[in-house]
């Protein structure tokens, strides 16, 4: 089992591959990610997990960015480049954004689903 140097890590990717997420994609969503870190040669700045549920399965595929706090939602395998590519320049796809966190909680796109209370 490897154990991965992340003194240079400047993002972890969160892949949900949970149920509602796999069935929409989540295993090509996860692929397309993992090939376009690969491909701009950003192993070093970019880590990312496979999770279960994130709980946000009506967005689903979720892709969610740490220490920044970007929850993205509906990502398609096309959607890699645009992700880590905006990453890699210290910006963000902004056109999937579902949540942004703000130093003191997560701030909603209008446009998505509020959800249940937990």
């Amino acid at each position: 089992m490897a154990t991965w140097d992340l003194s240079k890590t400047k993002h972890h990717i969160l892949l949900c591959n949970g149920g509602s997420c796999m069935q929409k994609g989540g295993e090509e969503v996860t692929v397309a990610i993992r090939q376009e870190i690969a491909r701009l040669q950003a192993d070093e700045q970019i880590h990312t997990t496979r999770t279960k549920c994130n709980g946000r399965c009506e967005d689903a595929c979720v892709v969610v960015v740490y220490p920044d706090g970007i929850w993205y939602q509906n990502v398609q395998p096309e959607d890699a480049g645009e992700i880590v590519g905006k990453l890699v320049q210290g910006q963000y796809y902004q056109d999937k954004i579902s949540h942004r966190y703000r130093g003191d909680g997560f701030v909603r796109n209008e446009k998505v689903a509020l959800g249940v209370k937990k």
